[in-house]
């Protein structure tokens, strides 16, 4: 990582809209979510020139990912059956690869972030993620593909919109290594210890919190991934390393200048028995995961992916202080709006 700062930059908070209309109305609004709309355009592009079919992902479910990092999920009664809002499509995701090779969606979720996110410039209750997977493919193919992704989708912005991230004060010049792709790597290992040197008190043992995430953000110029986070930080369907115990094969793209995490991915485990172990290792009831269970005994294939979340790529290519500045109809964790 190309170190420039120690420290995240300083960022004030916006005052969250009283409307949605004076939300909206704003031009800073109006260009951000046209910037979003020309992100759009382009993953979709990208990903259908790669081969990939989109699918509309669902909206409820009996289950959905347990690995929320202590947000909560919504009940609702579907005749007279416990469902839940998508949280995360995941488990779809795999089941999807028993027909396409190569799929994507463009997801809502919904996740009752802690209240103390509120202020994290990050988090929403409800957010939109582009969500993909390819059958038997490995980490590494994943991560080269968000790379390709991310840079093709930053390009087109800079080259087509110059005259929105003008106006919302977006220096093109800070996309210069983000487009020329080959992100920097390090290891949750590595990335913890580098934030305790800094005085961060980051749990070797769990994931990197959002505040260690935008120090480690804040040193560098380009986005890059850490790897290899330890068993137990996230959720049963990241595969551990069969040469390395207790190591996962996953990952998290970070944006650089302070943004924090753009996505996150694994390869993913497929084998029915090792999934029951897992779920059970992290506190979850294998009854409850039926379907995706009686699929697994069948042969779910083996696969990477990644979920990109959209409103922080947004907020990233754009400039924004915060997340809910990249949403027509932002829902901030705790705060009851339109």
């Amino acid at each position: 990582m190309t170190s420039t700062s120690a420290e995240p930059r300083a960022r004030v908070a916006p005052a969250f809209p009283v409307s949605p209309d004076q939300h909206l109305m704003a031009e800073p609004t109006r260009a951000t979510l046209r910037v979003q709309s020309r992100m759009l355009a382009a993953t979709r592009a990208f990903l259908t020139g790669q081969g990939f079919q989109e699918l509309l992902p669902p909206v409820i479910g009996p289950v959905t990912d347990p690995g929320i990092r202590g947000s909560k999920q919504v009940d609702i009664d579907f005749y007279g059956h416990k469902y839940k809002l998508m949280t995360s499509a995941i488990l779809y995701k795999q089941a999807s690869l028993m027909a396409f090779e190569k799929i994507f969606y463009i997801a809502p979720n919904v996740r009752l972030e802690p209240l103390e996110t509120a202020v994290t410039h990050r988090h929403l209750a409800e957010f939109h993620q582009i969500d993909v997977e390819i059958r038997d493919a490995g980490r590494e193919d994943a991560m080269e593909l968000a790379e390709r992704l991310v840079a093709h989708v930053v390009d087109e912005v800079v080259r087509e919109m110059p005259g929105d991230l003008e106006l919302l004060g977006r220096d093109p010049d800070a996309f210069r290594e983000v487009v020329r792709g080959a992100f920097a790597r390090t290891t949750h290992q590595e990335a913890t210890a580098d934030l305790v040197a800094l005085g961060h008190p980051q749990d070797p043992g769990a994931e990197i919190d959002w505040e260690g995430e935008e120090i480690l953000s804040a040193k560098t110029s380009r986005p890059f991934f850490v790897v290899d986070y330890p068993k137990g930080s996230r959720g049963f369907y990241d595969q551990e390393d069969a040469e390395r115990p207790g190591i996962l094969r996953n990952f998290d793209l970070i944006a650089p200048e302070g943004y924090g995490e753009l996505a996150s991915g694994s390869e993913r485990e497929h084998d029915y028995a090792a999934l029951v172990t897992r779920m059970r290792e992290t506190g979850e009831n294998p009854a409850k995961y039926g379907w995706y269970l009686d699929l697994a005994r069948r042969g779910i294939p083996a696969s990477s992916g990644f979920g990109i979340g959209l409103e922080r790529f947004t907020r990233y290519v754009t400039g924004r202080t915060a997340a809910w500045e990249a949403s027509a109809y932002p829902k901030l964790p705790g705060v009851v709006s339109a």
